[in-house]
């Protein structure tokens, strides 16, 4: 697995002003960067299995939850373009209300009984995975006046090492909030700030029943999918 470092401006900095938190939590002193070892290129893997349901965030519960219904899917590949099988795919997200299943999200919107917004998935032989969901909502997040956060899913993975960790967000065409948005503004490459925002896909779309997006992911490489926070 040889390590091909991502181009300059693709991950944001551990320090963007522009989001807050980042003041309080970006470490003040460089990283100190370590050899990659075997370790690192070689494993463990860390995923279990995937229950029936985990894939499909709108039958996790007694009842349909309010929204539109969307299908996510996707191939997870590294580097080289060769897809990356039986790795866990992980997803979190809000509600149709921009609204949070999280004892720490109190601003009043309505909560779903029927949504909790979490999800996952193993990929198939080919590196791809499929989520069923509902399209979340924007919410407000109190970084600056009247900010507000563009509708997103938020994406976990493990691919074959640690190094191949990734945890990002996928976003949604033509959203009217990118221009205001921090974190979205803080992958500074405007080509590797679009590998974040999925694509509609109207050939995966099904009838009478969901609209669908497709969201392909690169692990390490100069065509990795940005990271939520830079790494070293």
């Amino acid at each position: 697995m040889t390590f091909r470092p991502a181009a300059e401006g693709t991950h944001p900095p551990l320090l963007f002003p522009g989001y807050g938190s980042t003041l309080q939590r970006a470490p003040a002193q460089p990283p100190v960067v370590l050899r990659q070892r075997r370790t690192e290129l070689t494993g463990p893997r860390l995923h279990g299995p995937a229950g029936p349901s985990d894939h499909d965030l709108t039958t996790q519960h007694a009842g349909e939850p309010i929204g539109q219904r969307i299908v996510v899917s996707g191939r997870v590949r590294d580097s080289d373009g060769r897809p990356v099988p039986d790795t866990l795919v992980e997803v979190w997200q809000a509600n149709a209300a921009g609204r949070y299943a999280h004892a720490g999200d109190d601003w009043p919107a309505p909560l779903d009984p029927n949504f909790t917004g979490g999800g996952r998935v193993v990929t198939d032989a080919g590196g791809r995975y499929t989520f069923t969901t509902i399209k979340p909502g924007a919410y407000p997040w109190g970084n600056h006046r009247n900010a507000w956060r563009p509708a997103h899913i938020h994406f976990s993975l493990f691919g074959l090492a640690f190094t191949q960790r990734l945890v990002t967000q996928m976003y949604f065409p033509d959203d009217p909030l990118f221009a205001q948005d921090p974190i979205f503004n803080s992958v500074p490459d405007e080509k590797a700030r679009m590998r974040m925002v999925s694509t509609f896909d109207l050939d995966a779309t099904r009838p009478d029943w969901a609209l669908a997006f497709r969201f392909d992911i690169v692990l390490r490489g100069r065509d990795q999918t940005p990271f939520e926070e830079a790494h070293a």
